[in-house]
């Protein structure tokens, strides 16, 4: 049984790691924080302290870019033509840290979620999936204690904010005019999400590609949309699917054209604490993060094509890590 609370946890990482860059080597993501709160909601809060040491012992993480000019959130005008431009990131995040410190995070995130839902895929999806984690962390913070969650939101808003996706919003966005409104039962996005990370599952699982990470963002993408679902009003939750559905579809699409013959599945997964574990032990970012979405897709509905992909995910990095030492 842990010692150390979530909160506790989470904050400590947070803390830690608030003055870390987005990013290292080139355009390799900073993992830190999202698999930090992976691991405090798998219940391995006291191993966090530990895991985040020794990731930035191993990883050569960039400096926070130097402010250039402030954003404002209220015109249009200025911060539209910044969308997509690293050079920014830091007046993104600056931005959203004042919005943030003025309004309701829930203001906040359903008045930017529809801004930047569209460029979702930009560094393959690691904007929406950093701000997921980091609505699921203050959603469960205090108002007392929620500075460090707050700064968390503004890093992930303001990353994907800064590494939005234009050329694919552009596609989305027509995909989006082109689909006659039609009444839709409640809940339907949650279900047409849980359907795309159970197919997203079941595709990792069983196709063989030169690289075992890329094609894992075909699933935790579209999880972290439906991880975000919940908080939103109802009609964004339909598009937020529809965006994920494209990011999901483009990501295997290009990194499954060189694939190996298909395999089946492993004839047995490992048990739910028996797959977390083994993530954990690995420590690598992406086996953390799947084996989490896993765990919280199978409470949601049941499929064993979760534990599949997340098991197969653990086995291919490992082979992986043996031979390489930076990956993203």
């Amino acid at each position: 049984m842990t010692g150390l609370t979530y909160t506790d946890a989470m904050s400590g990482a947070l803390d830690r790691l608030r003055s870390i860059g987005y990013e290292h080597g080139t355009m390799l993501v900073n993992h830190a924080p999202m698999a930090a709160e992976a691991m405090a909601t798998l219940g391995y809060a006291d191993d966090i302290a530990t895991w985040v040491e020794d990731n930035l012992a191993h990883r050569r993480y960039k400096d926070l870019p130097t402010p250039r000019f402030p954003l404002s959130a209220l015109d249009e005008s200025d911060w539209r033509p910044a969308l997509g431009d690293f050079d920014r990131v830091t007046d993104w995040w600056e931005m959203f840290d004042r919005e943030l410190a003025e309004k309701p995070w829930q203001e906040v995130l359903n008045l930017w979620w529809p801004r930047l839902v569209s460029g979702m895929s930009g560094v393959m999806t690691h904007g929406v999936i950093r701000t997921a984690h980091a609505v699921r962390a203050i959603a469960q913070a205090s108002d007392a204690d929620n500075a460090l969650y707050r700064k968390e939101l503004a890093h992930g808003l303001g990353y994907w904010a800064a590494r939005y996706s234009l050329s694919d919003a552009q596609a989305i966005d027509a995909e989006l005019r082109g689909t006659t409104p039609a009444a839709r039962p409640e809940g339907a996005a949650f279900t047409a999400l849980d359907e795309l990370v159970a197919d997203a599952c079941g595709h990792y699982a069983t196709v063989q590609t030169g690289h075992p990470v890329p094609l894992i963002h075909a699933i935790t993408g579209p999880a972290a949309v439906r991880l975000v679902l919940p908080h939103l009003p109802s009609d964004l939750q339909w598009t937020s699917y529809l965006a994920a559905r494209h990011c999901s579809d483009g990501i295997r699409g290009y990194y499954s054209s060189s694939r190996g013959p298909a395999t089946a599945p492993a004839a047995a997964v490992p048990r739910e604490d028996q797959l977390i574990a083994e993530a954990v032990e690995l420590g690598d970012e992406h086996a953390i993060k799947l084996a989490e979405v896993a765990v919280r897709h199978q409470a949601l509905r049941p499929d064993d094509r979760y534990a599949a992909a997340a098991d197969a995910a653990t086995k291919r990095l490992r082979k992986f890590l043996s031979a390489h030492s930076f990956y993203d």
